[in-house]
């Protein structure tokens, strides 16, 4: 029996940046918020300090700061034909543990998405003509217009560096002239490119491609934002992908947030607390509050007035399923929603080998970088191709971790004195172009409950099935060409392409970009909540993160997730607490 608790306005569960976006507003609106995190405490300065953050082994390696697999995990298969197995080891993608979540440990690449991007299906149908059977791709419900307001905040929260583009509808040069217009410049100018990224903005140059700088969540100069919490220059140290910033050099939730958070007599956050599920009342009309569990083992009853999932997109999903809000997705019938439009990335690209120049890619940073968007999302003409969508191609000099980076050509050994030989003689002298495509909801990729494997607690695990469909693969076949033209352009001695070929693999790892399964939308038998990421089931309950997403965009999904965020909170505050209910009307 669970022991019930003092009830709060809001409980959220999970405490990453949607969960510190949330409140962070609703404690500023006079609420009271209790923040349950399933992992433990994360502090900038006792658990990033610079004298052992670049610890690859330790973060990277033996996951110090992923999800413990033993304690949770999905299960996993390519098609509904295969018997899913769990994954024993994350590989493919990185889910957070702990205060901050992904959060901390993400590179900083904070694109927004692009106005069509939020109107995909009625887009796309209106240029090229119906989709193709299977592809289930959707609208948000919500556009891009109306989300400027809460990107161009969120950016300044993070003190986000770049080159505005398109500036109030005036293309600016320099910056990336497909973007949507934004209200304001960036907060910070670029970061300093180097070696890699100045050959890349030549080479895509010389083939009529407009390169800009990437945006970036690496300081460029010192910075005092919106909460008045500063963050400091980057250093280059080249630790920003899976590992924490005790620089105080990239925006994180325990940088830009939290610390103003904590200090509210308003906010409580309880960690090492886990969340097994979502309460409704008798008549099932409203969420009560939930369930959870402390280290201990013994359960408590949380009651709260509104409740907000803010966990990772796959829990999100999972935690619907075990607590019967929602339909189910059921792939033969199409019906149901909850798992439906599970989608990921499509990855390739193309590593350039140099003779005598020295790339010294070990001076990095996680969001370092020259992009073209020339061919993401419909910036270029579909006509005949036979898929939508597209994707960014980038140079990044995120650093050469020596655990992890060991570039050489092709024809050398795996193993060896001759590897260890070509490791030496490439490791200062490589550059890498990536593709980074697009995820189109298909039918056949979805999230359920597995029928067999459970967790520690005796509920069923989250399933995941998914490959990459023929729209991916067409993705991918036309984007790394033009890749490869830019790596070939360079000026190296050669060049090796990664294709995307085959099967999507879970083991090798691509991105921490899982959306999809919680979608929102304009209907509530094609989405799991309405344009204001409140459930279509339980108006007070409301669902954050990349979930909410119909389909994967060509872009990193952090400044939408974001967005979204404070579009919600906006929601919540100025119109739902006046008059409890639904935000739109069925």
């Amino acid at each position: 029996m669970a022991k019930q608790l003092p009830g709060v306005d809001v409980v959220l569960v999970g405490f990453g940046w949607t969960g510190a976006i949330y409140a962070e507003k609703l404690t500023n609106a006079g609420l009271d918020v209790l923040a349950l995190e399933r992992g433990p405490w994360r502090d900038t300065t006792k658990d990033f300090a610079t004298t052992f953050a670049q610890d690859e082994l330790r973060y990277y390696w033996r996951h110090g700061m992923f999800q413990e697999a033993s304690q949770s995990t999905v299960t996993f298969r390519n098609n509904s034909a295969q018997t899913a197995l769990p994954m024993r080891s994350w590989g493919s993608f990185l889910p957070g543990n702990g205060v901050g979540g992904s959060g901390v440990h993400w590179n900083g690449q904070t694109y927004r998405f692009l106005p069509s991007d939020f109107v995909a299906k009625s887009h796309n149908e209106e240029r090229y003509g119906p989709l193709p059977e299977g592809m289930t791709v959707q609208d948000y419900g919500v556009t891009y217009e109306e989300l400027e307001p809460h990107f161009d905040y969120f950016e300044k929260i993070c003190g986000i560096c770049g080159k505005a583009g398109n500036l109030k509808g005036d293309i600016v040069a320099g910056g990336n002239p497909f973007e949507g217009p934004r209200s304001d410049e960036y907060p910070n100018p670029p970061m300093e490119m180097t070696f890699s990224q100045d050959r890349f903005e030549a080479a895509a140059r010389n083939v009529g491609l407009n390169p800009f700088p990437v945006p970036s969540a690496n300081m460029s100069r010192a910075y005092v934002n919106p909460l008045g919490l500063q963050l400091a220059p980057c250093t280059y140290c080249g630790f920003c992908e899976k590992h924490g910033c005790g620089n105080y050099s990239k925006s994180s939730p325990q940088t830009t947030i939290i610390p103003a958070l904590m200090k509210r007599p308003n906010f409580a956050l309880r960690t090492d607390s886990e969340v097994l599920s979502i309460e409704k009342s008798a008549d099932g009309s409203r969420t009560t509050g939930v369930t959870y569990v402390d280290t201990s083992g013994e359960s408590f009853f949380q009651p709260a007035e509104i409740v907000v999932l803010c966990a990772y997109p796959l829990e999100n999903t999972r935690l619907m399923l075990l607590s019967q809000i929602g339909k189910p997705y059921d792939p033969r019938s199409g019906e149901g929603v909850v798992g439906k439009n599970y989608c990921y990335q499509v990855m390739s690209g193309a590593t350039v080998f140099f003779d005598k120049e020295y790339t010294n890619s070990f001076v990095g940073a996680g969001a370092l970088g020259m992009a073209v968007d020339d061919y993401n999302g419909d910036n270029f003409d579909h006509s005949g191709l036979g898929f939508i969508g597209g994707g960014y191609i980038a140079c990044y000099t995120t650093n050469a971790r020596p655990i992890e980076s060991h570039p050489v050509p092709e024809g050398v050994p795996g193993w060896g004195s001759d590897w260890k030989q070509a490791v030496q003689a490439n490791f200062l002298k490589t550059a890498s172009v990536g593709v980074h495509g697009a995820s189109m909801a298909h039918r056949s990729n979805y999230l359920d409950l597995d029928p067999t494997y459970t967790d520690r607690h005796g509920r069923p695990l989250l399933r995941m099935t998914f490959d990459f469909t023929l729209n991916d693969r067409r993705l991918s076949a036309h984007l790394t060409p033009v890749a490869e033209e830019i790596a070939r352009g360079m000026g190296g001695r050669e060049v090796v392409v990664g294709e995307r070929k085959g099967s999507y693999d879970s083991v090798p790892y691509q991105t921490t970009h899982n959306t999809g399964g919680t979608i929102m939308g304009t209907d509530p038998q094609t989405s799991v909540c309405n344009r204001y990421c409140q459930s279509w089931d339980l108006p007070n309950l409301f669902v954050a993160g990349a979930g909410l997403f119909p389909q994967n965009a060509g872009y990193n999904p952090t400044d939408t997730v974001g967005a979204l965020a404070y579009w919600s909170v906006d929601a919540i505050i100025n119109t739902y607490l006046g008059q409890p209910g639904p935000l739109v009307q069925t």
